[in-house]
């Protein structure tokens, strides 16, 4: 059980060491979202929800709760919840941009400038302003490039835009000093203040936001691949069970998520153009709701399938792998490793991922994926520990790569083949039945 009290307890992180953990009956838990996972939590056999402050067993947290109680919390040997403490270590644009540049100079002490080339997969990136005098002179060491100038921790699109003038740089600097003037001054926000920031949104829009707002500065990519002319990103789901030993799950589903408009230089602030967000792409004029802008992952990797060949796929395919592992061990000396804490991330890297369903292929896609993760968290006791595959998670790292059991795939006959299967048939339900069949006649009997 956990309680939410202000007491203070032995060991790290306020923990007392509590007997091996023990297949529940009946598990409790509680949920601050009201979306697809507080569905699938409910609709889960033998879990009952817990309002207000009842005693707990598996909590699906959100990171307010985290900062404000996680310290002072007691937990069980067999609690659970949805969130490492510092987790912003991987989400925070500055913060991973900094843990990966850390890591790309420990590889090349330890390993050697080959093995620290596996983390040339960002491009050139600066924190804004306290390296805006080094962003300056890169700049100017390559004028006429485009760049992009992201907000370190907003989401969907919020406050990005796109220059090639160090006159927008500076235009910006005076917009940021002129909000934390008026906010630190105690200048009444309902005043009227005429001017906008460079992606249009009215200073006054922003008051809450801006006094402890940074940015980040990136080279941006001016040659992007394109399917049908469009830009797009790709949504993978990752969990992590542990960082000390790194433990880590790929989910064979995800999705690309596409531009509304087709891809060009010729102009830079049309965010339809540039952004692949589904909150921005789904306000354009030409947006079409029953189409939307995404495809699921297996149609994504059929289509370069068939356009570049299987083989220069599943090389494709293993560098993506290469920035899902990279990215989790640069921060594994940093994250704050406990028992208790599960995450599942979605790369690029978000801790709080959209568990709000756009379509019923969508909802889907986030049942499924959420009842898998549970499966993994495994708060019933079923599974052995060894499994390497559960429903659509693949086991992808612990403690060092996993290779791959099957060889009915078109992979390489020499050599290591990871254990992820991104964009393959995902045969889940089949694979849950086969796997569960021991626990379900042991529970007969």
């Amino acid at each position: 059980m956990a309680k939410n009290k202000n007491v203070n307890y032995k060991g790290p992180y306020g923990y007392q060491k509590m007997k091996e953990r023990e297949p529940r009956a009946c598990i409790r838990f509680k949920c601050a979202l009201t979306n697809t996972i507080l569905d699938v939590l409910r609709q889960r056999p033998g879990w009952v929800e817990v309002k207000e402050e009842g005693e707990w067993d598996f909590y699906w947290c959100d990171v307010r709760w985290l900062q404000e109680n996680f310290d002072h919390t007691y937990m069980d040997e067999h609690v659970r919840i949805s969130h490492f403490r510092n987790h912003y270590e991987l989400t925070r644009k500055n913060y991973v941009v900094k843990n990966l540049k850390r890591f790309r100079k420990q590889l090349e002490r330890d390993a050697g400038k080959l093995e620290a080339m596996k983390c040339d997969f960002f491009p050139k990136t600066f924190e804004m302003p306290s390296e805006y005098h080094l962003f300056v002179e890169e700049f100017r060491k390559n004028p006429g490039i485009t760049w992009i100038m992201k907000p370190v921790a907003r989401s969907q699109g919020r406050g990005i835009f796109l220059f090639r003038k160090l006159k927008d740089v500076i235009d910006w600097r005076k917009v940021r000093c002129l909000l934390l003037l008026t906010s630190q001054e105690g200048i009444s926000w309902e005043q009227p203040i005429l001017k906008f920031c460079s992606d249009g949104v009215r200073l006054d829009d922003q008051k809450d936001e801006i006094p402890v707002e940074n940015y980040v500065a990136q080279r941006y990519i001016e040659n992007p691949y394109l399917i049908g002319g469009r830009k797009f990103d790709l949504r993978v789901y990752v969990l992590v069970m542990s960082y000390i030993p790194l433990k880590a799950w790929l989910y064979r589903d995800g999705f690309a998520r596409f531009s509304n408009t087709r891809f060009t230089l010729n102009t830079i602030d049309d965010h339809y153009v540039h952004l692949t967000n589904v909150a921005v792409q789904k306000t354009a004029p030409d947006y079409d709701p029953e189409k939307g802008c995404k495809w699921m992952i297996q149609q994504f990797r059929l289509y370069l399938t068939a356009k570049h060949g299987a083989e220069a796929v599943e090389i494709l395919f293993a560098e993506m792998d290469n920035i899902f592992i990279k990215s989790l061990q640069s921060v594994q000396k940093v994250i704050i490793s406990d028992k208790h804490c599960f995450e599942l991330w979605l790369l690029e890297v978000n801790a709080s991922p959209s568990l709000t369903a756009s379509s019923q292929e969508d909802y889907e896609l986030k049942t499924h994926l959420l009842e898998d993760t549970l499966n993994i968290v495994d708060m019933e006791g079923r599974l052995t520990g060894k499994e390497k595959r559960v429903g659509g998670f693949d086991l992808m790292w612990n403690d060092g790569p996993v290779s791959r059991e099957d060889g009915n795939l078109d992979t390489p006959m020499n050599g290591f083949v990871a254990n992820t299967h991104l964009g393959y048939n995902n045969d889940r339900k089949k694979q849950l039945k086969q796997l569960f069949k021991p626990f379900q006649t042991q529970q007969k009997v």
